[in-house]
């Protein structure tokens, strides 16, 4: 009898260390929650740059945000929605892709691919970037803190 009881509990051990990796698997390639969090904030601060919705913006971009765009500039908060929310850029494309989060307790790197199409005073402009963007967590409240355009290298 004592036999016939290790080999069972052997057999249930051996069941549950072949089931534990395949969930363990499944769960890391769920999306989490905070990742999901930050991916709609990319995609609502999208929306209002697209928009001109100088309001949205400057509740996504913290205080002290700092952007560095393609040609090396550096915009605050202030100059930056200046700049971007002016109403003689019309944006025609605005999308974003490749995009991976890595959550770093109340901090999220967000990087990603860029291209943007439209008009500034009248002149056409095209872009295609990649671009790194910093949220954090301040008192239960995601703000971009930093972010950085670039031209790829093979441009």
């Amino acid at each position: 009898m004592r036999t016939f009881m290790k080999i069972r509990i052997s057999l249930l051990v051996i069941a549950l260390l072949a089931v534990w990796p395949s969930e363990f698997a499944v769960a890391q390639t769920k999306p989490s929650t905070g990742s999901a969090i930050i991916l709609g904030l990319e995609a609502k601060w999208n929306t209002a740059y697209d928009r001109g919705d100088i309001a949205t913006m400057n509740t996504l971009l913290a205080d002290d945000f700092i952007i560095t765009v393609e040609d090396g500039s550096t915009f605050s908060k202030s100059g930056y929605i200046a700049h971007y929310g002016d109403s003689t850029v019309h944006v025609e494309i605005s999308d974003m892709s490749d995009l991976k989060v890595r959550m770093h307790g109340k901090t999220a790197v967000v990087t990603g691919a860029y291209h943007e199409k439209g008009t500034s005073k009248g002149k056409p402009y095209e872009y295609r970037d990649r671009f790194t963007d910093v949220w954090m967590n301040m008192s239960g409240t995601w703000q971009v803190i930093v972010s950085h355009y670039s031209i790829p290298a093979s441009q």
